[in-house]
């Protein structure tokens, strides 16, 4: 019989056109992750990896190929269906944090609630407080650290309890302590909340936290 997977990549692949000609960004990628899995993608810089990402999560579409999300084939939903699905399933973290600057770190974390039309307050002071910002949630993103505003990525992720989290470098912005400390909270909400977690990262100690790494390459130039 076989395993129900969390994500199955099939064929994937993404070519771009510009005036120089065609570039291949990925090429046939396959590979399943499992519910609860953790899985590493890496690989040298070019190699496509922040591509991939993008692509399992419906951020953007391949040139061919198929991914299917929690058993949805993603790329036979429309634009808003997979808004829809990422909502309710999906969490990210960026190197970027991508917080918004007007809002605070409480409303910061409510905010996918609210568009998901769920009570908020709640929830979100809870996560602020297990993430340790107990005393920051009033501050804006200018008034916080680096990872104090990761943390507050994180509150905003797990706060959707998803049943999917894609991260994409989480300490890339960050110095090795302080990144040390998101990682160490990263996995122990991982594994509260049992989601799956798919992680790009350049980091050979974060990868190998992983159970599973996914190595790319860059697609050969003909």
């Amino acid at each position: 019989m076989k395993s129900v997977h969390s994500i199955e990549v099939d064929q994937l692949s993404k070519r771009v056109t510009d005036s120089s000609g065609t570039l291949t960004l990925l090429e046939n990628i396959s590979f399943g992750v499992q519910p609860g899995e953790t899985l590493a993608i890496t690989g040298r810089s070019g190699s496509g990896k922040s591509t991939l990402l993008g692509l399992m999560a419906g951020l953007d579409t391949p040139s061919s190929g198929t991914v299917r999300l929690l058993g949805h084939d993603i790329f036979q939903m429309n634009e808003e269906q997979r808004a829809q699905l990422r909502s309710r399933h999906v969490g990210f973290v960026f190197q970027s944090f991508q917080l918004l600057p007007n809002l605070t770190a409480l409303e910061n974390v409510m905010l996918p609630l609210e568009l998901a039309g769920k009570p908020a307050l709640s929830d979100a002071r809870a996560m602020l407080e297990r993430v340790g910002l107990s005393q920051r949630m009033q501050h804006y993103p200018r008034t916080l650290s680096g990872g104090e505003q990761q943390r507050v990525s994180l509150a905003r992720a797990f706060v959707v309890q998803p049943k999917i989290l894609f991260a994409d470098e989480p300490t890339g912005s960050l110095d090795a302590a302080t990144g040390e400390k998101v990682i160490e909270l990263m996995f122990s909400l991982h594994l509260e909340r049992q989601t799956t977690l798919v992680l790009v990262t350049h980091d050979a100690a974060l990868a190998s936290r992983c159970s599973r790494e996914f190595r790319l390459e860059p697609v050969p130039v003909v």
